[in-house]
């Protein structure tokens, strides 16, 4: 994960346009697990979709509508139900009548390292969207792309005029993505990378990091990373039992310690994914090769 940049901050205040149909508004959350922030993107012109509206943010909700002053919001999508996703959709629908449409509701208790990725509790779709569902405006059309993986309800969306696909948090433009049990599931994640690679979109809009302009290389890139990571606690089992954090310590050793609670939650993924494949097995705190 690298250290945020700092954007102008009219990205803050302002939609930006990034192509004829798309612009994006930056929520003012920048972290080490959001980067610049969440990326809010307004889709179309004249008659909107709003993707991913962001947290409960007064500031953020505040700018979004100001910016759609003489625009008509018909829909408000939502790719998963993270806090830093989702929270704005009751705010955005009550200032423009817009029907909230996306993934399915999902709450889950965490107890994980991320104070930004519990499950919205407040998240009621006006209607649910499955694999190959669209909504459409003018000179405009959304369709769901099932991507579970981070989350088990995630969504991608792609906008066929542009041939563009808004990635969510499964494909992200700074860093690779956490895959954190319960839900999120690593088997899941990689066949949902996999998916992507029988595509033939020209460019991802993440919803945290920038465009990403050569969406089949990048692809690949994350899921030869993958099964780097998974070698390498292979490797690491070879040479006797460990315990999650001695293999994070070793694995992430370049990585901000602080960020090591969310590594773990990754290795604990894929050593989750290794299990089910007969490679590893669990001895009380400490993981190891299957005979």
């Amino acid at each position: 994960m690298e250290r945020p940049e700092n954007p102008d901050s009219a990205a803050y205040s302002h939609l930006v346009a990034r192509t004829p149909l798309v612009r994006r508004l930056l929520a003012h959350n920048p972290s080490a697990f959001t980067y610049t922030g969440t990326g809010t993107f307004v889709v179309g012109k004249g008659t909107v979709a709003v993707i991913d509206p962001g947290p409960d943010d007064p500031d953020h909700i505040a700018a979004l509508i100001g910016s759609l002053q003489g625009e008509t919001v018909s829909h408000i999508v939502i790719t998963h139900t993270h806090m830093d996703h989702s929270p704005a959709a009751p705010a955005l629908k009550a200032a423009t009548g817009a029907e909230i449409v996306g993934c399915v509701p999902l709450v889950l208790s965490d107890d994980g390292p991320r104070a930004d990725a519990g499950f919205d509790p407040t998240y009621a779709p006006d209607r649910v969207l499955v694999e190959g569902d669209s909504i459409s405006g003018p000179g405009w059309t959304l369709t769901a792309l099932a991507t579970p993986g981070h989350t088990s309800n995630h969504l991608c969306y792609a906008l066929a005029e542009e041939k563009a696909l808004f990635t969510g948090d499964h494909v992200m433009g700074w860093s690779t993505t956490v895959v954190a049990p319960p839900d999120g599931d690593m088997a899941a994640y990689m066949a949902s990378l996999r998916k992507l690679l029988g595509r033939d979109d020209g460019i991802y809009h993440p919803t945290h990091g920038e465009p990403v302009t050569d969406p089949q290389r990048f692809v690949r890139g994350l899921i030869t990373h993958r099964k780097q990571r998974e070698n390498q606690i292979l490797k690491l089992l070879g040479d006797g039992p460990h315990a999650i954090p001695a293999m994070v310590a070793v694995m992430y050793a370049k990585v901000d310690p602080r960020l090591h609670p969310a590594a773990g939650r990754s290795v604990l993924a894929h050593l989750i994914d290794l299990n089910a494949r007969g490679h590893v097995i669990r001895a009380g705190d400490d993981w190891k090769l299957a005979a």
